[in-house]
């Protein structure tokens, strides 16, 4: 027996409703409002009806009060001037599972991740996501499959890390980049870390998806790096490297430097310092109060703090750097990463490290002086781990004094031959 649903038929397949319109208003309405449902589903189709039937009696009121006020009214007729005000609801044709283009989920896909990561960390989910689209961008992403995922991770193993500086690489795809490497820099390659982040974000790209109704199940779930990921932390400056930091006295670098040696600041935190963040507390000092601003916001909630100046950066603060304003106006994350790339190049004793280095010496000092390491989770920012359950000291603790912290930083010595 044939599903049947008032005002509504099925022909072709597809549900159309259909429902005339009272004498009366024939002339200014036409004989009959006749509209696609656009489904198959008898269920669906029902529902749409019901929808329709509501519009049916919107626009036949509203004509019946325009005829009383003797406008003339009309819905599908170009030739009249006015129209009613209602609009018939609109169904989208069904689509089937997967059948759009990767290439065009992915850019809305990033429009909407600009709107909620930081500037650094979108810059890197849009490299792994135009790796992605530039090898299968024109596929239809149900046609993405764990083998695709393979034949990608293949290239990535293959890239090597400063491919993207030639410029052959501008508008290259993922295996012109694995080839240009090859070519360029034979026996260099990406770090399986480095290989692991890309592959993940290309699986986050594919469960957005699955979220967005485009994919059933994530095809490259099980997809994993050959080689075991491994954390190759940077090293810890050493005395003497501290020493040839701070004797090349670079023009760029020199002053920040100091800071980060002494306060454990990481760069980007250092680059948006302002004047008006240093107060004086009474016969404690200077302190600085590292949070969120215009030029720049922090890595977590406990990187916001109140830090004390060591006496070499209070007399630098006399001397050289500027009274209001920025601290550093000419510095940014960028400039600092490459100013001292350049002075690792001049001077090969630097190799193996970078400038944040210059924090994990400031922590390196702490420890070696004896403090309590939740003290020193607190001057650098970490989120601190000050008893086993998180719970007394995390919760119910203010933290340490202004004294205490005062006491530690004037416990940190610059080598001998790195004070200015």
């Amino acid at each position: 027996m044939s599903t049947k649903i008032k005002y509504a038929y099925k022909t072709h397949n597809t549900w159309v409703y259909r429902r005339t319109y009272p004498k009366h208003l024939q002339e200014l309405l036409g004989s009959g409002l006749k509209r696609s449902l656009k489904t198959a589903d008898a269920k669906e189709a029902k529902r749409r009806s019901i929808e329709m039937n509501q519009t049916y009696a919107n626009i036949v009121s509203e004509a019946d009060v325009h005829l009383a006020a003797g406008v003339s009214a009309s819905v599908d007729c170009e030739e009249e001037v006015h129209t009613l005000a209602v609009i018939a609801p609109r169904y989208q044709r069904a689509r089937l599972l997967g059948q759009r283009l990767v290439g065009d989920l992915a850019a809305a896909y990033l429009a909407e991740v600009s709107s909620r990561l930081r500037p650094g960390s979108y810059k890197s989910v849009r490299f792994a996501v135009e790796l992605l689209v530039s090898h299968l961008g024109h596929k239809q992403v149900g046609d993405v499959t764990i083998e695709l995922g393979k034949e990608i991770l293949g290239y990535i193993a293959n890239l090597s890390p400063n491919v993207r500086k030639y410029s052959q690489a501008k508008k290259a795809s993922l295996s012109q980049l694995a080839k240009l490497s090859s070519q360029k820099e034979p026996d260099c390659y990406l770090t399986p870390q480095t290989q692991q982040r890309i592959l993940t974000q290309m699986q986050q790209f594919l469960e957005w998806c699955v979220e967005q109704g485009e994919l059933q199940g994530n095809p490259w779930e099980a997809l994993k790096v050959r080689e075991r990921p491994e954390v190759t932390p940077h090293g810890v400056l050493t005395d003497a490297q501290v020493s040839i930091l701070l004797g090349a006295k670079d023009r760029v670098l020199h002053n920040a430097l100091l800071f980060g040696l002494l306060t454990g600041m990481r760069s980007g935190e250092l680059c948006g310092l302002l004047a008006e963040e240093v107060t004086q507390k009474g016969n404690l000092g200077r302190f600085i109060h590292i949070r969120p601003n215009a030029l720049r916001l922090l890595k977590s909630k406990a990187a916001e703090r109140e830090m004390p100046l060591h006496p070499v950066l209070e007399q630098l603060l006399d001397t050289s750097l500027p009274r209001e304003g920025r601290l550093f106006p000419r510095l940014s994350v960028d400039r600092v990463v490459k100013g001292y790339a350049k002075l690792r190049r001049k001077h090969p004793e630097l190799h193996g490290t970078v400038f944040h280095s210059t924090r994990k010496w400031f922590i390196t000092q702490c420890e070696r002086t004896g403090v309590p390491e939740h003290f020193t989770a607190t001057l650098v920012g970490h989120h601190s781990a000050r008893s086993q359950n998180k719970l007394t000291y995390g919760l119910y603790s203010a933290g340490i004094s202004d004294a205490q912290k005062r006491e530690i930083v004037d416990g940190i010595r610059l080598p001998q031959g790195g004070i200015p």
